[in-house]
């Protein structure tokens, strides 16, 4: 699967509605279920740092939230003011584990367009999930 530029203008248009006023460091993700619905996610600071919310799992959450179930995703594509794409942090990596197919698609980007096409089991091998608990009894 390739990354489409609808895909990038989402993921850009979600990056600029980040709270972000004590790092200014804006993140964008833009979630695509299979259905083709899309999902746009920014982090969310808090003056209580331990508070804020990546972009990924506002995604993510939203989706849930709207009644789409683990599985249901074709892709994600997140995006940095980065001289480099920046790759999700550990919770984010944990969250995306536990709510998508380890074979989807992760597009890392930054604005200047430069892209890095990852997997779910790429970002976290040999991650622990939901999966693991199937035959647990």
């Amino acid at each position: 699967m390739d990354l489409k530029n609808e895909w990038l203008d989402g993921v850009k248009t979600a990056r600029e509605k980040a709270y972000t006023p004590y790092s200014n460091f804006k993140v964008g993700a833009f979630l695509i279920a299979k259905d083709g619905t899309t999902f746009d996610g920014c982090n969310v600071e808090n003056a209580a740092y331990g508070d804020c919310i990546c972009a990924e799992r506002t995604a993510l959450v939203s989706a849930i939230a709207q009644g789409y179930k683990p599985g249901d995703f074709e892709a994600l594509v997140v995006t940095t003011d980065t001289p480099t794409p920046s790759s999700p942090c550990g919770s984010c990596r944990q969250v995306i584990k536990e709510l998508c197919n380890d074979e989807m698609p992760v597009y890392l980007t930054n604005i200047k367009g430069d892209v890095i096409k990852r997997t779910v089991d790429d970002l976290l091998p040999l991650g622990f999930s939901g999966r693991d608990l199937e035959d647990v009894k």
